[in-house]
């Protein structure tokens, strides 16, 4: 491993949520993720679903972190159909400063809760 997916970063707003040293308003959690309510919702419905591993992007993605990503992708309609969203959502996930990321550490946003406008 090159470091970059490695031990929780200290300053990471979201590993901290994860070891509970934040509070957040959790919606579902397992062994290998966690999902909670966005504090600044851009839809009536707005969720973030983190893995507890820190991987800082979708560009850092290492081989050995397929497991953890294939269940964080499967657990999202699990999740949003648990929050009330059966006929659909939308998933998104920001890359890097130009992306739209604002925190270095991979998450997955679950939007819905009203139609939504096409992309």
């Amino acid at each position: 491993m090159n470091g970059v997916n490695a031990m929780p970063a200290p300053d990471c707003i979201f590993c901290k949520i994860v070891n509970g040293e934040l509070p957040a308003e959790k919606v579902y959690e397992d062994d290998r993720i966690i999902a909670f309510k966005d504090i600044s919702p851009k839809a009536k419905i707005h969720i973030l679903a983190v893995p507890r591993q820190h991987i800082t992007s979708l560009a850092t993605l290492q081989p050995d972190n397929s497991a953890l990503i294939s269940h964080l992708m499967m657990q999202l309609s699990k999740i949003a159909r648990e929050q009330g969203l059966p006929e659909g959502f939308r998933t998104v996930i920001n890359t890097g400063p130009a992306g739209g990321q604002l925190v270095n550490h991979l998450h997955a946003h679950i939007l819905g809760g009203s139609k939504l406008t096409v992309m």
